[in-house]
């Protein structure tokens, strides 16, 4: 069944001139199916340097707008939309009104975790793999930044300036729940292997890291590390990606239970789908795009 989804698939992509854009925490068989695996950088540049005239983005719905938003006049899919970023709901665009107010004159960076409507007033965007140089590169000292508080506090460690969380307390609820406990148990069952984990987590728990990194620093910094174990603190789909790549070592997840439900839900039937009815569609208003794109592409010249 699973060879007959894919020969499908392979023979609905080059009738359709479609590319297939997936990230490290879907499913092993959508990556194993995908044109590009990757995390949030990498994958918003793919988007914008395609020649194919379909984009089908396995991802969560922030990530298919962006490919949207730098491809107005490309199609772009998205398996399931179900597949919804509860980080990028946290922020509401009336908060972010209401903070540009409170702090006349800060520049408004914005995690690429948010939706389109909010990546329109931002000054720019940024992803947990330039946060900090993003932050750093703004004129003002004072910097709005949201929606992730974990990532928030990861960057004004990193940075001169003074961090204004919008919401307060956002998060992502699948690296938010690995806990310091979670870093020791692994620890004690694996002594001799580094930490690496996502800025997303906890700041008790970037604190134990060897290393902090976005999902695709993870992979540089496991494959050039002379270390052979590591415990990793993110989604448990990085780990198929970093086994596949990397099969001479070892990798744990520092919590079992980091899933992201709507990561999951892709599926090689509903890629199947999506590329033979090409639906369902996501589009961007073309006032919001237009805007979000400049925040957009600024952090593509400034990474």
């Amino acid at each position: 069944m699973v060879r007959n989804f894919v020969s499908r698939i392979r023979s609905l992509k080059r009738e359709k001139n479609a590319v297939i854009l997936a990230h490290n925490y879907v499913r092993g068989e959508i990556q194993n199916i995908a044109d590009f695996v990757g995390d949030s950088l990498e994958l918003a540049r793919c988007a914008m340097e395609t020649d194919s005239d379909v984009i089908v983005f396995c991802g969560v719905d922030f990530m298919a707008e962006t490919a949207s938003i730098l491809n107005p006049d490309k199609k772009v899919l998205i398996p399931d939309l179900g597949s919804i970023c509860p980080m990028a709901q946290m922020l509401a665009r009336e908060d972010l009104i209401e903070a540009k107010e409170a702090y006349h004159g800060a520049d408004v960076v914005l995690y690429i975790n948010t939706l389109a409507d909010c990546k329109a007033l931002a000054d720019c965007v940024c992803t947990s793999a330039n946060a900090p140089e993003v932050v750093e590169a703004m004129k003002s000292d004072t910097v709005i930044f949201g929606p992730d508080l974990n990532l928030a506090r990861f960057v004004e460690k990193r940075t001169s300036k003074k961090i204004i969380p919008v919401p307060e307390y956002g998060l992502c609820p699948t690296h938010h729940q690995i806990s310091a406990d979670d870093v020791l148990v692994g620890k004690k069952k694996h002594p001799g292997a580094e930490v690496v984990v996502h800025p997303e987590c906890v700041l008790e728990v970037q604190e134990m890291a060897d290393c902090i990194a976005s999902t695709s620093g993870m992979v540089r910094y496991c494959s050039i590390s002379d270390v052979d174990e590591f415990l990793i603190g993110t989604e448990i789909g990085l780990i198929y990606r970093l086994e596949r790549e990397l099969p001479e070592k070892q990798f744990y997840p520092v919590s079992e239970s980091a899933v992201c439900p709507q990561m999951k839900m892709h599926t090689l039937k509903k890629v199947e789908m999506a590329l033979e009815l090409e639906r369902p569609i996501v589009a961007v208003q073309r006032e919001i795009g237009d805007a979000a794109r400049e925040a957009i592409e600024r952090m593509l010249r400034l990474s």
